[in-house]
């Protein structure tokens, strides 16, 4: 089992779709955003403050954002494939000019269209974690 996890090709593509993401997130590029995420009533986003299902509520919610997401420095990012087209992106971020850790999870699933976001998850730790 362990031998389909990080294959070399799926996992350059995924790291690839990782970094358009947070390139896009920092330049709120709601257009590559959305072309990021599946296309899909089931693709779900948990955020800080708001539950959103289904990729039309999740571009409400982009659309509605003020200024897009804040910005942050990554600093921690894992990334692995499970064979060869899905794949999860976690990683650990501190928002700038803040000192709480954040936490970002996405499950991705390769596409014809290429690598999209089926799952995400942000959260903020609390004070002095």
């Amino acid at each position: 089992m362990s031998a389909s996890l990080n294959l070399p090709d799926p996992l350059g593509e995924l790291t690839a779709a990782c970094d358009l993401y947070e390139t896009a997130l920092m330049e709120n590029d709601l257009e590559r955003l959305d072309a990021l995420f599946l296309e899909s009533p089931v693709t779900l986003r948990y955020g800080v403050g708001e539950n959103l299902y289904g990729i039309e509520a999740i571009r409400d919610f982009r659309k509605g954002r003020t200024g897009g997401s804040p910005q942050r420095d990554v600093l921690r990012r894992e990334i692995v494939t499970f064979g060869e087209d899905i794949g999860e992106c976690n990683l650990e971020f501190r928002r700038r000019g803040g000192g709480r850790i954040g936490r970002q999870s996405q499950t991705w699933m390769k596409t014809d269209e290429g690598w999209r976001v089926v799952s995400a998850h942000v959260s903020l730790m609390q004070e002095g974690s």
